[in-house]
C-alpha cells in the first residue's frame, strides 16, 4: 500500500475511506460515511488514538493479570484496533471479530493487514445473530462496538441482548461496550438498567463534560457477575492523556434512576449525535 495515498470504496454499509495520519508513518484512520470508525498504528499496535479506544484498553489491562492469555469476542470489527491491541498486550488471546460490512473487513485487510499468528478469526456476520449462535461460557470478554452508521443498532439494546452476552461470558468474565448519549441520558440510562438486571457488577468509564451534560459524547459500559478492578481502572483513566472518570456503586444507581430494561420489542438504535460532536477536523 502506498504510505501517502487515502483508499476509498463503497462497501456494504457506507462509503469507507482509509486516510494515512501525516504525523505517524505507518498510521490510518478508517471513516464509514465521513464518521471516524477507527485509527491503526501498524506499528505500534498498542497505541490507541480515540478517547474511547483508550478507555476500552484500559479495561481489557485490567480484566486479568497482565499479559494472560484470553478468549475475546468482539462485537463490530472496524479496522480491528482493539484486537490488534489484544494481540499484542496478550500473546496467544484468541479472539473472534464479527462484523456486518464483509466489504469493509476485505478492505482493511488488504491494506492494513493482521500481524501473522495473530489469533484473530473475522466473521462477516450479524451480531445478535451470531452471539445468540456463540456457545455458553465460551468467552473471558466480549467487546461491543457496533455502530450502524453513527448509531448503535436496536437489536442490541434491549435486555434480551444483555442476556445473551451474559450467557456466552464465562463466569469471570466481562462485558464491555462504546455507547454514546447525552443529558438527560434517557438512552444511557437504559442500557445500564438492562445490564444490571442481568450482572451483578456495572461501571460507567466517561469524560466529566459529559456526565455533567455538557456535550454529547462517549461513555464506556462495563458488566461482570464477579468484582470489577474499579480502583486500579480509576487510577489508568483519570491519569490518562484524555481524564475520564469511573462510576459504579451508589453513584451509579443514582444516575441510573428509575430507567427500566427495554425489551426487544421496545428497543431503539440510540440517539443521532449532532453535527460535528465527532468531526476529524
Amino acid at each position: 500500500m502506498n504510505e501517502s495515498i487515502p483508499v476509498a470504496r463503497t462497501t456494504d454499509h457506507g462509503f469507507t475511506k482509509l486516510m494515512p495520519d501525516v504525523d505517524r508513518k505507518r498510521a490510518w484512520l478508517l471513516t464509514v460515511d465521513g464518521a471516524p470508525q477507527s485509527y491503526v498504528d501498524l506499528d505500534d499496535p498498542e497505541y490507541l488514538e480515540f478517547e474511547y479506544a483508550r478507555r476500552l484498553g484500559h479495561v481489557l489491562d485490567t480484566v486479568a493479570e497482565a499479559g494472560r492469555a484470553l478468549d475475546v469476542l468482539h462485537l463490530g470489527g472496524g479496522a480491528l484496533t482493539l484486537p490488534r491491541y489484544v494481540a499484542a498486550t496478550r500473546p496467544g488471546s484468541r479472539q473472534d471479530v464479527v462484523e456486518a460490512d464483509r466489504g469493509l473487513l476485505e478492505l482493511v485487510v488488504e491494506n492494513l493487514p493482521l500481524p501473522a499468528g495473530a489469533g484473530i478469526a473475522l466473521h462477516a456476520a450479524d451480531a445478535r445473530a451470531w452471539l445468540e449462535a456463540a456457545p455458553a461460557d465460551s468467552a473471558d470478554v466480549l467487546v461491543a462496538d457496533v455502530f450502524g452508521g453513527s448509531r448503535v443498532p436496536a437489536q442490541l439494546t434491549s435486555v434480551e441482548y444483555a442476556g445473551q452476552a451474559a450467557r456466552v461470558l464465562r463466569g469471570d468474565g466481562v462485558y464491555l461496550a462504546n455507547l454514546a448519549d447525552a443529558a438527560p441520558f434517557a438512552f444511557l440510562r437504559s442500557q445500564l438498567a438492562n445490564f444490571a438486571a442481568v450482572f451483578e457488577e456495572l461501571a460507567l468509564i466517561a469524560e466529566p463534560g459529559v456526565l455533567r451534560g455538557r456535550r454529547f459524547g462517549n461513555a464506556v459500559l462495563l458488566a461482570a457477575n464477579g468484582p470489577l478492578d474499579t480502583a486500579a481502572l480509576a487510577r489508568r483513566t483519570a491519569s490518562d492523556a484524555f481524564p475520564a472518570r469511573v462510576e459504579h456503586g451508589p453513584a451509579l444507581r443514582e444516575f441510573i434512576g428509575g430507567a427500566r430494561p427495554v425489551r426487544d420489542e421496545d428497543a431503539v438504535p440510540s440517539p443521532e449525535p449532532p453535527d460535528g460532536a465527532f468531526g476529524i477536523g
